[in-house]
């Protein structure tokens, strides 16, 4: 099929279309970042207002997104999925625990052949496959400057149900964190 888009352009759009839907859905805002955000490896800004299920004294909470996708299936040790990300810069901005605002790591697993992504009909509009979330506030600095390979909690699943979760944990000033586990810390690849 010929197009504008490369591939890799079409799976970060998808990760975009992924993000806007679980938001929606769940009654957040969904904002795209600018380019100077994106330059600081915020791809999108999630904002929540209250009620949150099981919410703290915060009635409105921000969370900042960096956007990945890839069609790699992923090493599944039967708790996590491994992802590389490719920069280290993206990785300690991650990790840092200076940000106000809770950063995560979003990835959107796709199958691998493109013609599986996406059906469509007059009935239903169904983008294969989905997306986890990880936060590495805290995590372990690394030495490889191509990248890091980090492990995604299984269930933290990037829907609608964990969205409002993650909301109402940050609502009662829970920020979250890299857990570290002796089978979470991420490695050098």
């Amino acid at each position: 099929m010929a197009t504008a888009l490369s591939v890799l352009n079409r799976e970060s759009e998808l990760s975009y279309a992924y993000l806007h839907a679980i938001a929606s859905h769940a009654g957040v805002n969904c904002k795209i970042s600018n380019r100077h955000d994106d330059n600081a490896g915020i791809d999108a800004m999630l904002t929540g207002w209250e009620p949150f299920p099981n919410g703290g004294p915060l009635t409105e909470v921000d969370v900042k997104v960096q956007l990945k996708a890839t069609v790699k299936t992923p090493f599944d040790d039967g708790e996590s999925l491994s992802y590389f990300l490719s920069r280290t810069q993206q990785y300690d901005a991650l990790r840092r625990e200076t940000h106000a605002s809770p950063r995560i790591l979003a990835v959107l697993f796709l199958p691998p052949n493109a013609e599986d992504w996406l059906e469509y009909s007059e009935e239903q509009l169904v983008l294969r496959k989905c997306a986890y979330w990880v936060s590495l506030r805290g995590a372990p600095p690394t030495d490889n400057t191509a990248g890091v390979t980090v492990k995604i909690p299984k269930s933290q699943t990037f829907d609608g149900a964990g969205l409002m979760q993650l909301m109402a944990s940050i609502s009662r000033r829970e920020i979250p964190a890299y857990r570290n586990l002796s089978d979470q810390v991420p490695h050098d690849a």
